[in-house]
């Protein structure tokens, strides 16, 4: 079985550390392997084999020296001077680490500087722009508030296509695609077809769904799986004055080690966030504005790599998706409002990503939804309805994949993970070894077609 992630929350040695921040990897890793052969402590053992793997995968997210790095900015953007580049360091805009005491920038840099609207007014090409679904999003909130609500059934493919190297030619490699997990807004779940019979699928209400196959690679190069399913999405403005100011539920509550920690830094920040609120729908409503407000979207290096992401996003201000997700669930179960996850494929047509998002519960109204980084971004954007509209609610392009943050797999695997904390690109592994999303597989979800249908 894989490292038990959950070690994370122990502390690394402060020489381990030093090497680590530095750069100093191949050192670090040594240094590990003969600390793991002495006589240490249970969970610091783990903390550093877990640690191992980290620092094998850390530097793959870096691959731009300072100089690229420079370059590609002066090729994208008009009028460009290095020691704007510096300034945007400064201002933790750059996501960079050391690498044999040399800066590394990470591959997809150029990216997170798009979302900055002073930047992308520069920009040379607007391919590098990424086109926007504003219109699209509107014209749904509009018809949900006045529908009452939405439903589509949704069709989808995806497709896990391998590259191996060498040593694995004519190998078997099993190989695990994301299913909607159906629970929530999924209802009448169909899989349609399979590129091969699967080894297994999880039963309906795993917290990481997944159909999982042996592929042989010396007769396919692909695991394909076609899906659909419904998903229902009623519009109910919740009311604070109906909300019952005792007797709410306190399960999901709790700490869930190492990413949802109650840390005095959160603790001392939700406080002065809900300030003496007592209600908790607008003890979640002031978190999720605060986040909002606060927090940039940035692409991220591997999660796994981050020993507490809601510290992370609540120190840096900023994060993706699933870090802005994470934090809220953080600091609603910080002040006693039960929150979850939720997360798997934002299926727009023309486009599905991989999106992470959360769901709070208030009585009367029950599970309620809250995608901050979808609010985050409608704010920055000067949409205040499409903002509040992801308080609550969600339209109905989801593909939630995942019910929970950090479940093992069915089967379960043998090796750290591509993304031990999710379950969105899918997973693969030789019997020797496991694989990464780009390095040695690519998935691909496509969303063949969707129709609306009555709202349940």
């Amino acid at each position: 079985m894989y490292p038990d992630l959950t070690y994370l929350h122990v502390s690394l040695p402060e020489d381990i550390q030093r090497m680590k921040w530095h750069g100093d990897f191949n050192r670090a890793i040594r240094v590990i392997e003969r600390r793991i052969e002495g006589d240490i402590p249970e969970a610091l053992r783990k903390r550093l084999i877990l640690e191992k793997d980290i620092l094998k995968r850390m530097p793959d997210n870096y691959p731009h020296t300072w100089e690229q790095a420079l370059s590609i900015m002066d090729e994208r953007i008009q009028d460009f001077r290095p020691e704007e580049l510096d300034a945007l360091r400064d201002e933790n805009a750059i996501e960079w680490i050391y690498v044999d005491g040399q800066v590394r920038v990470k591959g997809n840099f150029f990216s997170n500087l798009m979302m900055r609207p002073e930047l992308a007014a520069r920009v040379k090409d607007a391919s590098f722009l990424r086109p926007s679904s504003a219109s699209f999003l509107d014209d749904l909130i509009a018809r949900a508030k006045k529908q009452g609500g939405l439903a589509y059934r949704l069709h989808l493919r995806s497709t896990m296509t391998f590259t191996p190297d060498e040593a694995h030619r004519d190998k078997t490699v099993r190989a695990w695609l994301p299913l909607p997990v159906e629970y929530a807004q999924v209802h009448n779940f169909q899989l349609l077809s399979t590129s091969q019979k699967p080894l297994a699928v999880s039963a309906p209400d795993y917290p990481h769904r997944t159909i999982c196959f042996d592929v042989d690679l010396s007769k396919t190069d692909k695991a394909e799986v076609e899906y659909s399913f419904e998903s229902h999405m009623p519009y109910i403005e919740p009311d604070p004055a109906q909300v019952y100011l005792e007797g709410q539920p306190t399960f999901y509550t709790q700490e869930q080690l190492p990413h949802i920690a109650f840390t005095p830094y959160l603790r001392q920040l939700t406080r002065s966030v809900i300030g003496h609120e007592k209600n908790p729908l607008l003890k979640a409503r002031r978190i999720y504005e605060y986040i909002t407000d606060k927090v940039n979207y940035s692409f991220v290096r591997y999660y796994c790599t981050f020993e507490n992401i809601s510290d992370f996003v609540a120190t840096s201000f900023k994060g993706d998706c699933g870090m802005q997700a994470l934090l809220f669930i953080t600091m609603c179960r910080i002040a006693g409002v039960p929150a979850r996850w939720q997360s798997g494929l934002y299926a727009e047509p023309g486009s599905v990503g991989m999106h992470d998002w959360a769901q709070f519960y208030v009585a009367p109204y029950g599970w309620m939804f809250a995608d901050c980084s979808f609010g985050g971004s409608a704010h920055r954007n000067g949409s205040e309805e499409r903002r509040w509209f992801y308080f609550g609610h969600l339209e109905p392009f989801r593909v939630p994949a995942a019910s929970e943050f950090l479940h093992p797999l069915y089967p379960p695997t043998h090796f750290l993970r591509c993304d031990p904390c999710d379950n969105q690109v899918g997973e693969a592994e030789y019997s020797d070894g496991g694989l990464m999303d780009g390095g040695g597989f690519d998935t691909d979800h496509q969303l063949l077609s969707y129709e609306e249908i009555p709202l349940k």
